[in-house]
This record gives C-alpha cells, sequence and structure tokens, in this order.
C-alpha cells in the first residue's frame, strides 16, 4: 500500500522538480519549439497550397494538352479530307485527259482511215479508168481494122435511128 500513497515529502519534491523544469522549459525551449512548430505548421500550409496549385495547374496543363490534342486530330482529318480531295481532283482530271486524249486519237485514226480510202478511191477510180481506155482503145482497134464490118454496123445504126 506504500506504493500506492506516496509521502507528502516525495510529492513535494516532485513538484519543485517539475515547477523547475517547466520554468526551464518555458523560458529557454517553449519559444523555440513553438517557433519551430510553426514554421513546420507554414511549411506544410504553404507546400499544401503549392500542391493545390500545381494540382489546378497540372489539370489545366491537362486540358489545355486534351484541346491542343483534340484540334491536331481536327487539323489532321482536315489535311487527310484535303489530300483526299486532291488526289480525287487529280484522278478527275487525268481521267477526262485521258478521254480527251483517247477521243482525239480516235478521232484522228477515224480521219486518217477516211483519207485513206479516199485515196484508196481514187487510186481505184484511176486505174478502173486506165483499164477502160485501154480495153477501149484494144476494142476500137480489132473494130476498125476490118472496115466493111464498120460500114455495114454503121448502115445498122442509121436504120434503127428514126426520123421524126
Amino acid at each position: 500500500m506504500d506504493l500506492l500513497l506516496p509521502a507528502i515529502g516525495l510529492m513535494f519534491w516532485v513538484l519543485i522538480a517539475f515547477l523547475i523544469v517547466f520554468f526551464l522549459l518555458k523560458k529557454y525551449a517553449w519559444k523555440p519549439i513553438m517557433t519551430g512548430l510553426n514554421e513546420r505548421e507554414s511549411n506544410i500550409s504553404s507546400s499544401i497550397a503549392t500542391a493545390e496549385k500545381v494540382k489546378l495547374e497540372m489539370a489545366q496543363l491537362k486540358n489545355d494538352n486534351e484541346r491542343l490534342l483534340a484540334e491536331a486530330r481536327e487539323e489532321r482529318a482536315l489535311m487527310l479530307k484535303d489530300a483526299k480531295e486532291t488526289r480525287e481532283k487529280m484522278i478527275n482530271a487525268a481521267k477526262d485527259e485521258a478521254k480527251i486524249q483517247a477521243a482525239k486519237i480516235l478521232s484522228d485514226a477515224s480521219d486518217s482511215i477516211q483519207q485513206q480510202k479516199m485515196a484508196a478511191l481514187t487510186d481505184i477510180k484511176n486505174q478502173v479508168g486506165i483499164l477502160v481506155v485501154e480495153v477501149s482503145e484494144k476494142v476500137l482497134r480489132r473494130e476498125l481494122s476490118n472496115r466493111s464490118d464498120q460500114e455495114n454496123y454503121i448502115k445498122q445504126l442509121a436504120s434503127e435511128v428514126k426520123l421524126n
């Protein structure tokens, strides 16, 4: 039971030691401890504020980054669309040019064929004319060689002609 109930003298000296330590701590240690705690608290609060500020800046940067990415995607889509349109225009222009060239080639070929045909027909007519003249000449020479046959033929033609 003596351990549970301390003696009054012991309590007195413990109280005196406590008060001395308390006053010493208050005079020499309390201000630096409180200053350190206040500095630490301000450092922590400024760090939290800085972290919040950085967090907001990061969110803003993320939003800006997403916006820039969206703009880049839109620009890329426009560029691809323009490229496709240009490609289609070039293909259509090439097709049109090819059609024009093909039509010109066909027209030139048709004109050339027509000219060759006309030249061939003219040549054939000339050859036929020459053959007719040669055959006529041969026929006339043969006919003119016999004078009595010619006179009989003239008489026959004259009798066939009716005079009005």
